[in-house]
């Protein structure tokens, strides 16, 4: 068939689901919200003073750093952003740190997700505390200056179209022999 064709009208707007978030059975997270909200801090007694102590420095360094540590790895590391932003449901101005012994998820409305996943690439040292710090350290770290890159390359590239032209011209001009007004009275008398 030519021409345009027109489709049937859908007597519904197709809706995707939203999913919920999964949560591991062995969150509790009353229990973790409850333990952020005293001190910032969700995790074994053993690791909860380094801890505390990573989000008192970053605390320092205007950075408002929550951090939940569960005891086992979910089966894909997408769980943990699910903690961390149901935490940050209650902390809406928070950098919310969840740690597996493997596994690292964030959430944060202050730092943008290319600095997050850098962050927590380097938390993801089976150590607590130190993935924390690496965290911290990451976060504070500047970015490349990628706009004055940008700005340089974008100036040196118009400089050389416009030399290169320029170069053309004059070649150009070079290679034309100019016509001599002598010559040409000369051949007519």
């Amino acid at each position: 068939m030519l021409g345009p064709e027109t489709l049937p009208l859908l007597p519904y707007a197709p809706v995707l689901p939203v999913l919920p978030a999964y949560i591991p059975p062995d969150v509790d997270m009353d229990v973790v919200l409850a333990e952020v909200a005293a001190d910032g801090v969700s995790a074994d007694p053993a690791d909860e003073a380094g801890l505390q102590q990573v989000v008192a420095q970053a605390q320092g360094q205007g950075i408002d750093l929550k951090v939940v540590v569960i005891d086992t790895n979910p089966p894909i590391d997408t769980p943990l952003r699910d903690i961390a932003t149901v935490v940050a449901q209650s902390h809406p101005d928070a950098t919310v740190l969840v740690l597996s012994p493997s596994f690292a998820g964030t959430h944060s409305q202050v730092f943008d997700r290319v600095t997050l996943e850098a962050g927590e690439d380097l938390a993801k040292t089976g150590n607590p505390v130190q993935s924390a710090q690496n965290f911290v350290d990451q976060l504070n770290t500047p970015d490349f200056p990628w706009t004055g890159l940008t700005i340089v390359l974008t100036v040196g590239v118009l400089l050389a179209a416009v030399v290169t032209r320029f170069l053309q011209v004059r070649a150009k001009a070079i290679e034309e022999p100019k016509p001599q007004a002598d010559t040409a009275s000369a051949a007519s008398e």
